[in-house]
């Protein structure tokens, strides 16, 4: 697992986390972090998780071979 799988891997994390605390509690971290869904700020985050967790759907397709190689190199 190289480090951009590994920083895809954290902020899919993350935002399964904030999406569990807005459907349990209707709470946005967020939103509440930045200022609200709107700002700029939010917006990039939610897009951030989003591409990484496009990112992290190639990892299910990824040859296990592929694995095992870079943990033999790495």
């Amino acid at each position: 697992m190289n480090m951009m799988d590994r920083i895809a891997l954290i902020l899919t994390v993350v935002g399964g986390v904030n999406w569990g605390l807005v459907g349990i509690f209707r709470f946005d971290l967020v939103a509440w972090l930045c200022g609200g869904q709107a700002t700029i700020l939010a917006r990039v985050i939610y897009t951030l998780v989003a591409v990484c967790a496009l990112w992290c759907m190639a990892l299910i397709f990824r040859d296990r071979e592929e694995f095992r190689e870079e943990s033999v190199r790495g």
